[in-house]
């Protein structure tokens, strides 16, 4: 409690407690949205679908996802963190759920729109929550944890998820995932009450530390009082630096994401419990990448870097370490090379774009991080469409 409530001083770290509520919240969409890839050897026998199917299915999520970035930063931005997230996890928690019923491509396509279209919803919250509750200096190294939930939730999904086929097949397995999103809104609509202006336990210093830190250090304009329209946005070559790095990036993430299992099905000829051997390492990678880019960017500031210097030398960073590795991953002649050097790029992967991902709050106040990071989200899922439809035909020739 805060002083003003009669409780006591003190910095109660209730921030780091609303990141970690977040990040598992991650873990949870990750396990929903890996959990097709893994099973899909399986699915795609039972309902007799190809590879060419399969990129159907990426693409209805992925474009699904690409609307509800730009809908739910809206929707974050209208309504608030609290409820933005209650809508999307019933949201997502029913689409999943409702694949249990699937038995063609067609309704498989349906309903993991409605699931790319709700999960999207975690990303723009996550970046409006880490502008209201954290002040500059801080924001990388949240943001790094908030992505290392979707590291920890891509690794535990393959070995999970092909457990759990073991025991029930796949259809019960997507019930079973389901289920965990609305476990999750239990906690979550108890303990978020409000912002740090707001929330009955925070105390008075850290919602000094959060207040004094959090106007935007990288931007020209006065960003507290600046809440501009989308056409103002996107005059800005600040919000454009965000938007293209999102949909040049983006498709490295994903092109592991939704293909790794198939991948190490046809070139190693891996069933699904060896799947869920393998396809885990890499993201241990990614999640290393996720805390060192949070890290290094808060440290140089702390070390009297500019939050612009801090920010670019991750990226980068990120990038120098990303090239090599995808050049060699192309040689790989065995899984657990592969998966290694996967590992690596995810690493320079997750360094990078966790800075990007901090750029919305740095530039702009809080009433417009939701929107920019919506935008920008959309960018990425353009990225990730074009190469989804670049697999099938590459791969098969």
């Amino acid at each position: 409690m805060n002083e003003a409530l009669g409780g006591r001083p003190g910095k109660s770290g209730l921030r780091w407690a609303v990141i970690g509520m977040i990040a598992i919240a991650t873990v949870i969409n990750y396990l929903d949205r890996n959990a097709i890839a893994v099973m899909w050897p399986a699915i795609s026998g039972e309902i007799g679908a190809t590879k060419a199917d399969y990129a159907l299915l990426v693409t209805c999520f992925m474009a699904a996802y690409a609307v509800g970035q730009a809908v739910f930063g809206w929707l974050f931005d209208k309504i608030g963190i609290r409820k933005g997230f209650v809508v999307s996890f019933l949201c997502w928690s029913a689409s999943m759920g409702a694949l249990m019923f699937a038995g063609s491509t067609r309704v498989f396509a349906g309903l993991r729109g409605a699931l790319g279209f709700s999960e999207a919803a975690n990303w723009p919250g996550a970046a409006k929550a880490n502008a209201e509750w954290f002040p500059s200096k801080e924001r990388a190294l949240a943001q790094g944890i908030f992505n290392a939930g979707a590291s920890l939730g891509a690794i535990i999904s393959a070995p999970l998820v092909a457990a759990r086929y073991l025991m029930v097949g796949w259809r019960f397995t997507f019930v079973t995932i389901g289920v965990l999103g609305l476990i999750w809104l239990l906690p979550w609509t108890y303990f978020y009450r409000g912002g740090p202006e707001k929330h009955p336990w925070i105390s008075a210093d850290e919602r000094k530390l959060i207040v004094d830190g959090r106007q935007p250090a990288t931007c020209s304009v006065d960003a507290a009082a600046y809440v501009p329209s989308l056409g103002q946005l996107l005059q800005h070559r600040q919000a454009w630096a965000v938007i293209m790095a999102r949909f040049f990036l983006d498709p490295i993430w994903w092109l592991f994401v939704s293909w790794l299992p198939i991948y190490l099905a046809e070139t190693f000829h891996f069933d699904i419990k060896h799947i869920g051997m393998f396809a885990w390492v890499p993201y241990v990678g990614a999640m290393g990448g996720s805390l060192f880019g949070g890290w290094l960017s808060g440290a140089m500031i702390r070390a009297g870097k500019s939050v612009s210097a801090a920010r670019k030398t991750a990226i980068t960073l990120g990038g120098l370490i990303m090239l090599p590795a995808l050049v060699a991953s192309m040689h790989a002649g065995d899984p657990l090379t592969a998966v290694v050097e996967i590992a690596a790029i995810l690493f320079g992967f997750q360094m990078a774009i966790g800075n990007i991902q901090t750029l919305p709050s740095d530039f702009f106040s809080g009433q417009t991080v939701g929107k920019l990071a919506g935008i920008s989200g959309m960018a990425a899922v353009a990225g990730v469409l074009i190469t989804t439809w670049l697999v099938p035909v590459l791969s098969d020739r």
